[in-house]
């Protein structure tokens, strides 16, 4: 028998990802509390996403607040979703309603969570067809995107740390392996990480966690993983911080925590504190999220001996945790913000004629 793969040996987190639905703005125009109109296209901002993006969810009440329409097409409960798009017009039909998407921003619609059986031929045929559709949805050119699918589809990690490096930041010593128990980046302690998400999600709603951890030096090299990792070298840090980029503003949080999965195996024991970006660091993640086209994204650095080290950028980023933990809605009320602004100048420019 194959050993199994070192990233899920010991991983007992387990996300249960509900798909009800939470969204504000649908609710009111199901009930009918909302006037029609005369029938023609609404203006709006469609978001791509899953029903437990509470994100989102905030971002429809605060949109609502300012007038401003927003629409919905979640990955789980898109199934059997009464929807029609034109190809020749910006234009779609989203149960009764006909809609101008002006913005489009995708979040977490991801193909797994897809309420079909896994491993028929129907829920193959659902999943490819949806895939394809969202993907085009994402990349369309007669709206504006937030965080552009055609800018970032190929930001994998190790595009990440190269690109970061070049803009002048610290970066870990890091190998791709599939014996990491031969590889040693830096000669000392190391690190093993995912290559791709830290949630896999082989059933609908239910998701597991891939988090970094230690690599054991007793682990034998002989024996090869099932797919390559990522093993870095271990960076002793005073702290660490998540950065938040939104438009031109950075807003960033102090992360203090004992063990790199504490943040979901242990999230109380963690403690946020906002805190204000130096200059310099701010001048260059800005720089980097213009240079990868991010409009809205979170980076992840060490802090060690007053360097920072730049560990990933997470385009599909959650605030409203780190919110709470510290008490502090700078990111909601700036993300707010900056769609509300980007919606109303996209009308001003006649996007929504």
């Amino acid at each position: 028998m194959k050993p199994t793969p070192l990233l899920l040996q010991g991983q007992d987190y387990i996300f249960r990802s509900p798909a009800k639905n939470l969204d504000f703005q649908e609710q009111v125009h199901r009930l009918g509390m909302v006037d029609e109109g005369d029938g023609s296209p609404v203006p709006c901002v469609l978001v791509l996403a899953r029903a437990a993006d509470m994100e989102m969810n905030a971002l429809s009440i605060a949109l609502a607040e300012r007038g401003i329409r927003m629409a919905r097409v979640d990955a789980d409960r898109c199934v059997d979703l009464p929807l029609t798009v034109y190809t020749d017009a910006p234009l779609l039909e989203l149960d009764r309603w006909l809609l101008r998407p002006l913005l489009v921003w995708r979040r977490h619609f991801e193909l797994s969570a897809l309420q079909v059986e896994p491993g028929t031929l129907a829920g193959a045929y659902a999943v490819d067809q949806w895939g394809a559709v969202a993907n085009w949805l994402s990349t369309r050119g007669d709206w504006a995107h937030v965080n552009p699918a055609r800018a970032t589809a190929h930001l994998d990690r190790l595009t990440q740390l190269s690109d970061a490096a070049s803009f002048g930041l610290r970066v870990p010593r890091t190998a791709v392996t599939t014996r990491p128990g031969r590889t040693r980046p830096g000669g000392g302690r190391c690190i093993v990480k995912t290559t791709g998400r830290h949630l896999l999600e082989p059933r609908p709603g239910m998701q597991h966690g891939l988090f970094p951890r230690p690599l054991e030096t007793s682990r034998s090299g002989d024996v090869p993983e099932s797919a390559p990792v990522i093993v870095q070298e271990y960076v002793p840090s005073d702290t660490e911080l998540r950065v938040f980029v939104v438009g031109e503003r950075t807003l960033a949080f102090q992360v203090d925590k004992l063990d790199p999965a504490q943040l979901w195996v242990d999230p109380e024991a963690v403690r946020v504190t906002p805190v204000d970006v130096p200059a310099r660091l701010s001048d260059r993640l800005l720089a980097l999220a213009r240079h990868w086209r991010l409009q809205v994204a979170a980076f992840d650095l060490l802090v060690s001996g007053g360097d920072h080290v730049f560990l990933e950028v997470n385009v599909n980023c959650d605030w409203r945790w780190f919110e709470h933990r510290a008490q502090d809605e700078r990111v909601s009320e700036a993300v707010h913000e900056w769609v509300a602004a980007r919606f109303k100048e996209l009308m001003g420019a006649g996007k929504g004629r």
